[in-house]
């Protein structure tokens, strides 16, 4: 997952992201419900590794974006697909158990973004750069956007997070389908760095995925850009 936005709401939050992959890459089951670690969570599956990138159930959503800090080499083999890293994170009470416990040598550089409501909202940024863990505590009560540094250079992630403070501006009483809109129309022209991006080594973007949490209710929307199909799920 390449991009990801994060809006708090009156009752919760609003969650989209835009998928980048090569275009070699086979399509993803679009989500559905899987029985997980005794959770019911909702995921698209990647019928490659088996894992995802983004998945939600009742109190937890995790997302994933490829890379840490900076740019690396892959140096395979690695120990599992970092996409079985989002599944394997529901299988732990809290993000302190997670860190404190879970195996991450062996596994290529990510970060890892996790959003809890069993209790007051929190949000988790967890960078593993292939050596080193780096925990973080964002403010679930401002905004916040996350591009993939293994596509973006840092002057690409700025300007992208200016397009989100001019689109905040824009729209100050959003609701969720204007934010979908912008992750489908969001960039100046750049067909290379643009939110819906294509490029001449045959990195696109595959698919914009939405959750939103409202108190209890958890509603999932997900479209495949290269069919045009779309799904839209209230799922609790």
């Amino acid at each position: 997952m390449c991009v990801l936005t994060y809006l708090p709401t009156l009752t919760g939050f609003i969650l989209t992201n835009n998928r980048d992959e090569h275009i070699s890459r086979p399509r993803a089951i679009p989500p559905r419900r899987y029985c997980l670690h005794n959770r019911e969570v909702y995921f698209p599956k990647d019928p490659r590794a088996g894992g995802t990138w983004l998945a939600a159930s009742r109190h937890l959503t995790v997302c994933l974006l490829n890379g840490a800090f900076a740019p690396h080499f892959p140096q395979p083999p690695y120990r599992q697909s970092r996409g079985l890293v989002v599944l394997d994170r529901f299988d732990f009470t809290g993000t302190d158990e997670f860190v404190k416990t879970y195996p991450f040598e062996g596994l290529e550089p990510f970060t890892l973004l996790t959003f809890e409501t069993s209790g007051a909202l929190a949000i988790n940024e967890l960078r593993w750069d292939g050596k080193q863990l780096s925990p973080a505590e964002k403010d679930p009560s401002q905004a916040h956007i996350w591009s993939s540094v293994t596509l973006y250079s840092p002057a690409v992630v700025q300007t992208r997070q200016g397009w989100f403070a001019d689109w905040q501006q824009q729209y100050p009483d959003f609701q969720a389908e204007d934010i979908w809109r912008f992750h489908h129309t969001g960039g100046r022209g750049d067909h290379k760095n643009d939110l819906v991006m294509e490029r001449p080594n045959g990195i696109l973007t595959f698919s914009v995925m939405q959750v939103e949490k409202m108190g209890e209710t958890l509603r999932l929307a997900y479209q495949d850009l290269q069919t045009r199909e779309e799904w839209r799920y209230r799922v609790l």
